[in-house]
Parts: C-alpha cells; structure tokens; sequence
C-alpha cells in the first residue's frame, strides 16, 4: 500500500486526477482501452473536475459505477448526478458510460444485468484496470457497510444492499474490487482520520480493511492523515 499525503483535499484531489489520467494513457496504450469504476462523494467531485483537463482518448475509457442509491434518474441522492454535473458535462468528447441501472423495479435482475455488462467489457472474470474508492466515517467504501449481508457474498460482482441512511444502493463487492489491477483511494476530512488508520493497518473490523493492500494507492490530505507527513 502506497500512502501519499498532500496539503489539502483540493491538493489531493488534483493528485488524484494525475493518476488516473497516468493509468488510463498507461492501459490505452497496452491493450487500447481503459476500465474505470469509480465512487460517489464530495471529493471525488473535485477530483472529476481536475481531471476533465487531463490529456486522456475518453473514446477508449469504458466508465462504470462503484456502488449507487436506488433512486429516480436525476436524484441529488444519485452519484451519477453528480458525475455529470462535476465531469461528464464538462469533457468534450465523452468516455463509454455504463450507469448502474437502479431506476429499475427488480434489482436484483438489474445488478445481473450490470454483472453481465463489466464481463462483456472487461472479460471474465472481470478484471477492472483501476477502482477508485472513497471512505465512510464508519470505515465502509463502496456500499459495503458494516452489518450488510453483501459483506459476505463471494460468488457475484454486483449486489444490492439493505436499506443504509435511508437508501438501498447496488454496489461491487469484494470478489469485484479485489480483482481490479490498481485501487485508488482518496480520503479527505479530519472526521475520516479514524478509519482511514484503520484502513492502512488492515482493521478487518471496518469493510474497508478487508480490501486487498497490494497494487493499492491511498491519497489523502493532510486533515485525514493527521500527524503523517504531508508529500
């Protein structure tokens, strides 16, 4: 696990979206696409916008969903919405987007159907090239929090969970993200600083500790790293 600590959570975000633009150059050029999944949140949004100026081929990126809440198209609840308002709207030719479909009645036949659409991009089983991931205060990433049964699924790539803040969400598990060739986190706030320490000692007690630590980078700020060093 590499830690990178910066400044501050716009430093990180900036960061962030060098890094991303670095993999996707790095995947397009060795096996002409690049498979992104990435994550809902207040940082992640800055990290969107910086990285609409980035010297990326968007034709060649196959965009997908970490984990989304079940709610109606347009929802300020939705990550999506926010995905289009912070990058999606902003870039000029647009990557290959593939929504997680949370609008429909039978979910558990929509996360099938999601499963079924990241095997025809990205092979099976599918192997993602970078899964960007945020962390909850409570310690869970994705939608995978503490208490859900989906913490326990291992034979699927997409799930539904229980109701968690008023939301059920369709989320990756495990198996999914733990498969992917590099995992981005980016953690920012001083209210994150808890879990984040037990994200880096591999606190299985706290869903995101149970993330694979190898081919992984954590970019946080200064606030969530406390008294690590700033890079």
């Amino acid at each position: 696990m590499n830690v990178e600590v910066l400044e501050s959570g716009d430093s990180a975000a900036q960061r962030a979206a060098k890094l991303i633009a670095e993999e996707a150059r790095k995947a397009i050029a060795e096996r002409a696409k690049f498979t992104l999944a990435v994550s809902g949140g207040r940082t992640p949004s800055l990290m969107f916008r910086a990285l609409t100026v980035e010297d990326v081929d968007w034709t060649k990126v196959h965009l997908f969903q970490v984990d989304e809440r079940v709610a109606i198209e347009g929802h300020p609840d939705r990550n999506l919405t926010h995905l289009h308002t912070s990058f999606l709207d902003h870039v000029p030719v647009k990557p290959q987007l593939y929504a997680m479909p949370v609008e429909q009645e039978d979910l558990e036949r929509a996360a099938a159907e999601y499963a079924a659409s990241l095997r025809h991009i990205a092979g099976s089983p599918v192997v993602l090239d970078l899964v960007h991931l945020g962390l909850g205060v409570d310690g869970h990433t994705a939608s995978l929090v503490p208490g859900d049964a989906v913490l326990n699924i291992t034979g699927r790539d997409v799930a539904i969970t229980d109701e968690y803040q008023h939301r059920r969400r369709m989320t990756l598990t495990y198996p999914m993200i733990n498969r992917a060739r590099k995992i981005l986190w980016v953690v920012t706030g001083e209210n994150k600083a808890s879990a984040l320490e037990g994200l880096m000692t591999g606190d299985a007690s706290i869903p995101a500790g149970r993330i694979r630590r190898d081919d992984v980078v954590v970019i946080a700020d200064q606030d969530a790293a406390g008294r690590r060093k700033v890079a």
